[in-house]
């Protein structure tokens, strides 16, 4: 049993050597810059393509239930919209978008606030790279 067990503990130790080698598309382009990848990671589609939604459908959801006081759903579809006006590279609708989910939700905070220009331009080279039509 010994020798088994060596040889799977030196395989496991393999594929985590690999894993942690491996870098995702969106590491590539951050350059450096941790906090603009922190704030993208946990707000951007990585191909929002596949989204049945576009960005203004998603507004008019999220304000819908804004105002029917079903704030869960509004925030939701805020961050969609959120996502959506990334892709697009409207980084006044990025701000506009989120900013309405952290007043929903003021437990939740946002980093991309702090530069949404430069989270949206960061985005931007990562879609030209990675989602060719």
């Amino acid at each position: 049993m010994g020798l088994l067990d060596r040889l799977r503990r030196r395989q496991r130790e393999e594929v985590n050597l690999q894993a942690e080698e491996t870098i995702t598309e969106l590491e590539e382009i951050r350059e450096g810059d941790q906090e603009t990848y922190e704030a993208l990671f946990s707000t951007m589609f990585l191909d929002p393509r596949k989204l049945d939604v576009s960005m203004s459908e998603a507004a008019k959801q999220a304000k819908e239930f804004e105002k029917a006081k079903d704030l869960t759903r509004a925030k939701v579809w805020y961050e969609i919209a959120g996502g959506l006006a990334i892709y697009k590279g409207d980084a006044k609708r990025v701000a506009e978008y989120f900013s309405r989910c952290q007043e929903i939700s003021p437990e939740s905070k946002y980093s991309i606030l702090k530069d949404p220009k430069k989270a949206v331009a960061k985005a931007e080279q990562y879609y030209k790279k990675y989602l060719k039509d």
